[in-house]
């Protein structure tokens, strides 16, 4: 059954406003995911403050097209979904557990991140960044090893009795 015109305009317009507010988009192919497994991937998309939609492609690009964003945008097959959020990482990183899980019935079509339009790869690139209590815990490490290791090493020399 086809949509109604004034069903096509809300769509677009509520993709326009997602765009407007989201900092990252990224939009996911997906085909064959079980009711359950749309629910399970939605609900826990919904606790890290994500939001996800699903709606025509060419009513994506109407929407998407009123944001402006740089460069073109990527080819988009098959059915296609939006996963947006206020935080740059946590879409792409937070779609990226159920694109290993689902990996036959998901998988990254591209995105919008930093105001540009982004490939698959860079997606894949982006959702591999750690989050930000991981960065700090790294850094603290990183400032704190040298230390470890000069400490490690005068404890032995002191053991040694050198």
């Amino acid at each position: 059954m086809a949509i109604t015109r004034q069903k096509k305009e809300e769509v677009v317009g509520k993709v326009a406003e997602i765009a407007s507010k989201a900092k990252t988009l990224v939009f996911a192919k997906f085909k064959g995911l079980t009711v359950a497994e749309q629910n399970e991937m939605r609900k826990a998309l919904r606790a890290q403050s994500i939001g996800y939609t699903v709606a025509k492609k060419s009513l994506i690009k109407r929407g998407l097209a009123e944001a402006k964003y740089e460069g073109t945008a990527p080819e988009l097959e098959g059915e296609i979904a939006l996963a947006y959020g206020e935080d740059e990482l946590s879409p792409a990183r937070e779609l990226a557990i159920f694109v290993k899980k689902f990996g036959d019935h998901l998988a990254f079509a591209g995105g919008v991140f930093g105001g540009k339009y982004v490939d698959k790869s860079e997606i894949i690139s982006i959702a591999a960044i750690p989050g930000m209590q991981a960065l700090r815990a790294q850094f603290v490490q990183l400032i704190n090893s040298p230390r470890q290791r000069f400490a490690v090493v005068l404890n032995a020399k002191a053991d040694k009795g050198e």
